[in-house]
């Protein structure tokens, strides 16, 4: 069977109307009424709202990735350069520390020597406290195991026992935590 091709100039066949009918719409439609388009198929909708949320959501995968990846950075800056303000405020007691040696280099006085030991330790201890960093107190107070550490027992009359007779090295805490507990002597009783 040969098809008949149609031109232009010659009317279409009947044949050729109804194929040309069926290819422009799924279901037969009742005469003068459009066919809804592919756009407000249920399926169709169903899938764009799926394509849709499917890029919602990766695009909050990444923005949440990105978000962590920036906050471990920060974290990671931050911990690097904590002690960038201390180190700033040491740096002069640095500079005082090495004027001193200087002086005593020129000079033999070891009563200028002396006082510009005594500003340089003020001068720290003004930075810890600046930096919360406050000496633990300890001679004659009772002992604490948290704060002090015993390096030594000794009998006394004077005081209790457990009561701290001496400081061997100062301790320090930052806040209410312990940087280093002080070297005590403790007190036993005889």
């Amino acid at each position: 069977m040969t098809k008949h091709k149609h031109h232009p100039h010659e009317p279409a066949s009947d044949a050729e109307q109804k194929q040309a009918e069926g290819a422009s719409t799924a279901e037969p439609t009742p005469a003068g009424v459009a066919q809804p388009q592919a756009a407000e198929n249920p399926l169709a909708k169903l899938q764009a709202e799926l394509a849709a949320a499917k890029d919602r959501e990766l695009r909050c995968h990444a923005e949440l990735d990105n978000f962590r990846k920036r906050a471990a950075r920060e974290r990671e800056d931050m911990a690097r350069y904590s002690n960038m303000g201390l180190l700033r405020d040491l740096l002069p007691v640095l500079d005082n520390v090495e004027r001193a040696i200087q002086a005593a280099d020129k000079n033999a006085d070891a009563v200028a020597l002396l006082d510009g030991f005594k500003m340089v330790d003020q001068q720290m201890r003004d930075v810890l406290n600046r930096h919360n960093c406050k000496p633990i107190e300890a001679l004659h107070m009772p002992f604490d195991p948290n704060v002090h550490h015993a390096v030594m027992q000794q009998p006394s009359d004077e005081y209790p026992a457990n009561t701290v007779l001496m400081v061997t090295q100062n301790g320090y805490q930052l806040h209410d935590r312990v940087v280093r507990p002080s070297q005590v002597i403790v007190s036993i009783a005889k």
